[in-house]
């Protein structure tokens, strides 16, 4: 599997760790790529796909340390994907140099009931010579929110917001909102809308592979005969 922004994130708050990280399954030997049970490891199922979307993952502090983080997954397939942790009082230089780069075009992803309305944005729209950054504010929904409130450095951008039609697959973990997504989820949504339904698709697929093996390995179960990693493979032999 390539090594990735997320991957070498991380290794970096990894090092920087005071204390062992204690959260539920922290015991259980894992990939430290995919981050699931070692014999579910999904690294060599790994999709290739060409995509003009960028996306910056703010990702609050220990979420880079939970496994059942989706994050993880955008980066996996979209090469261009960077990540950081958020900070309220130091925000990371290299990230507000990147969010300056003149040939990104950035949309902060989150509800539009949080936002005026003057910023929502209804549809992607790119100026000339520029790619859409996609900017995911990846925590629970409670540290979401507190990102988005208290991080000045993204007031400028355009909040651009999805209203799914379909609950979540999620189910890692208790979702406070009924209708609320796994960050993964999101970000395939987005990618649809910005009329990369193929990319979606693959994404959708890559979250459904990754969701069957970390409950598998959670439930102490062995995968369904028909399992999302045919589904994946069968999608990917029909392009």
């Amino acid at each position: 599997m390539r090594i990735h922004a997320v991957h070498m994130l991380y290794e970096e708050r990894l090092a920087r760790s005071t204390r062992p990280f204690k959260a539920r399954g922290s015991k259980v030997e894992r990939c430290r790529q995919c981050m699931l049970r070692k014999h579910l490891c999904i690294c060599s199922l790994k999709p290739i796909i060409q995509s003009n979307a960028a996306f910056l993952l703010v990702m609050f502090d220990d979420e880079i340390l939970k496994p059942s983080n989706t994050g993880r997954l955008i980066a996996d397939l979209f090469e261009d994907t960077f990540a950081y942790i958020w900070s309220r009082t130091e925000p990371n230089q290299d990230m507000l140099t990147l969010l300056d780069d003149p040939q990104w075009q950035p949309y902060v992803i989150f509800p539009a009931e949080y936002a005026e309305p003057e910023r929502v944005a209804e549809q992607i729209k790119l100026e000339d010579g520029k790619r859409p950054l996609f900017i995911m504010l990846d925590g629970s929904w409670s540290e979401a929110k507190k990102m988005f409130r208290r991080s000045p450095y993204l007031d400028r951008f355009p909040i651009l917001s999805i209203n799914p039609d379909k609950p979540s697959r999620y189910r890692m973990r208790e979702a406070s909102k009924e209708n609320q997504l796994g960050t993964a989820e999101v970000a395939a949504r987005i990618v649809d809308l910005f009329g990369e339904g193929n990319n979606a698709d693959m994404l959708d697929l890559w979250f459904d592979v990754f969701r069957e093996s970390y409950m598998t390995g959670k439930m102490n179960r062995l995968l369904p005969d028909e399992s999302a990693i045919k589904r994946l493979e069968s999608h990917i032999a029909a392009i």
